[in-house]
């Protein structure tokens, strides 16, 4: 038996740490588009004349086919059937396709068919392009989902016994590194080239991802055949009836929703997370990404260490109780609206990310002490099932609080857009100058985003309420200054280069008129922090009835996960 089991390749650190890493790196691009849309929402309320609840609907959409489908489900059904390599397989090529046709909805439509509106039910009337793109992103979350369990699986294949819990730390670390990409370049990218071109840098990285995972299903093959010969205690087969064993389990109960809870948290914040910081803190667009990527970066270090602190010497219950008082912390100062010092939201985050580095370092490695190894596809199933459920609605509820809460922020914004596109086309007709139409298009929004940004970033006044503003006056004021701002330059043609230097003198002189008007372009986000506030409370009470049921039934989240 000794011979045996010294042949079998998750014996070997280098062999079951490669596999790690390779199959790790299949949810990097993930990661990665998850947030990449999320982070240039003031572009796309700019360019393509998305609202709040827009792109709260877009977000969420990522959950529709797994919540109302049960794609997860039968997701984790599939894994437990048919196993890592077929199901991972089909789950990144799922990823690829979604990401595929998201890029295609927002780039390839024309203004008239993309603003078309659509009666869907159970959602209303939404724009037929933000629609299109919700489908990408949903089948693209169908793959996402499927791959994220497929990966918990395989990490407990080649690790149960071993360091389990400091492998799925790592895992975990190397997909974060998509979310801390996300963050820190996604808007600098939309700004410096266009609103698409972070999700053209998605689809590349699914693509890579599914390389990986071919990679991956060489070296699990190998695994296979080096146990062929194990003697091993036979399973029953599994059943579809033992998801009744696992949704009458109490503990898992609390796991499950605990996780929904405490993701429901972290991921819509930094969802939004990047628009918040440059309305509150008044952070530019350039690096308001850099500070929400603490949190992931941070976790790429903190996840393993946490995981290797449970593998040796225990505390998983106590480690979630104490990542859930941190988070409630977090958010709770977050809403604190004098306290608006971008270091001291540099703090919190980093504080956030500490939380996020203890809860998930402790729950997964949890789950199989729960429920049993064959059954464990299904039981991740269910609880990404759970949390999906809560990824769809909290950044829907999310997107239309903050509307509701700033009714004057979008359309002021299309306001200044209109303005602007209006001074373009004159100018350019004034000249008998016909431009290219893809040319101009990233111009006006160039230019929209500048007059934006620099009211939210550098400018301070308390606005004027809305029933003061006289609209159609401003406008006309914007356009007279904008033509009288050109009227003794000489434009020869549409180039690019022209249309900046254009684009530029309308900034210049459309600047002054939002900031004498103290036009509300700023968003609030005070009543979406209390929400996160009231999450925080609901993770810690389960945290705790957790730990309260782990001392009642003996599962050992308390004990090390390390075999002696």
């Amino acid at each position: 038996m000794t011979e045996a089991i010294q042949k079998s390749l998750r014996e070997s650190p280098l062999a079951r740490w490669t596999a790690m890493v390779v199959v790790s790196l299949s949810m990097f691009g993930a990661y990665y588009f998850n947030y990449a849309g999320s982070s240039v929402k003031p572009l796309l309320e700019t360019a393509l004349g998305w609202t709040s609840s827009d792109i709260g609907l877009y977000t969420g959409s990522y959950a529709w086919f797994n919540v109302f489908l049960f794609m997860l489900i039968f997701s984790g059904l599939i894994l437990d059937k048919l196993g890592i390599r077929i199901t991972g397989l089909g789950a990144t090529a799922f990823m690829v396709v979604g990401t595929g046709f998201n890029y295609w909805a927002m780039t390839s439509l024309s203004p008239h068919v993309a603003n078309t509106m659509l009666s869907i039910p159970l959602i209303g009337q939404v724009k037929t392009q933000v629609f299109l793109s919700c489908l990408g992103f949903a089948v693209f979350g169908i793959g996402s989902e499927a791959t994220g369990i497929t990966l918990s699986k395989a990490i407990v294949k080649w690790f149960k016994g071993k360091e389990l819990a400091l492998a799925m730390g790592l895992q975990m670390s190397i997909a974060r590194l998509g979310t801390a990409l996300a963050l820190a370049v996604s808007l600098p990218l939309a700004i410096k080239f266009t609103y698409s071109t972070p999700i053209l840098l998605a689809f590349v990285l699914m693509l890579l991802g599914l390389v990986a995972f071919i990679v991956y299903t060489v070296l699990d093959k190998r695994l296979d055949a080096s146990e062929k010969d194990i003697v091993v205690e036979e399973e029953e087969p599994f059943r579809v009836k033992d998801i009744l064993s696992i949704i009458s389990n109490k503990a898992f109960w609390y796991i499950a929703i605990l996780c929904v809870l405490f993701y429901g948290a972290v991921f819509p914040f930094l969802f939004y997370a990047p628009d918040f910081i440059i309305n509150k803190y008044h952070v530019s667009p350039d690096f308001a990404g850099l500070i929400p990527m603490l949190l992931p970066f941070g976790t790429i270090f903190l996840t393993p260490l946490f995981g290797s602190i449970y593998d040796r010497k225990g505390k998983g219950a106590t480690i979630m109780i104490i990542g859930a008082v941190m988070l409630l912390f977090v958010h709770s100062f977050l809403a604190v609206p004098w306290l608006n010092n971008w270091i001291i939201a540099a703090i919190l985050v980093i504080i956030l990310g500490i939380a996020f580095s203890l809860v998930p370092s402790a729950m997964w490695p949890s789950v199989p002490k729960i429920i049993p190894e064959k059954k464990l596809g299904t039981a991740y199933a269910v609880i990404f099932y759970i949390q999906n459920v809560g990824l769809l609605f909290i950044p829907m509820i999310l997107g239309y609080v903050l509307s509701a809460s700033n009714p004057a922020v979008f359309p002021n914004k299309a306001l200044i857009k209109s303005s602007i596109e209006q001074s373009f086309n004159k100018v350019l007709a004034e000249n008998n100058i016909k431009p290219n139409t893809k040319l101009l298009r990233i111009a006006i929004d160039k230019t929209t985003g500048r007059v934006v940004d620099s009211i939210v970033h550098t400018t301070y006044y308390q606005a004027t309420p809305q029933k003061d503003v006289n609209t159609v006056q401003l406008k006309n004021n914007i356009i007279n200054s904008n033509l009288s701002a050109v009227k003794d330059i000489h434009l020869a043609n549409s180039s690019k280069a022209t249309l900046d230097a254009l684009g530029k003198t309308f900034t210049m002189a459309t600047y002054p008129l939002i900031k004498k008007e103290k036009l509300n372009i700023r968003y609030n986000y005070e009543h979406d922090i209390l929400i996160f506030v009231l999450l925080g409370v609901l993770s810690f009470i389960f945290a705790l009835l957790l730990k309260l049921e782990d001392k009642k039934k003996g599962y050992g989240l308390e004990l090390p996960n390390m075999e002696k």
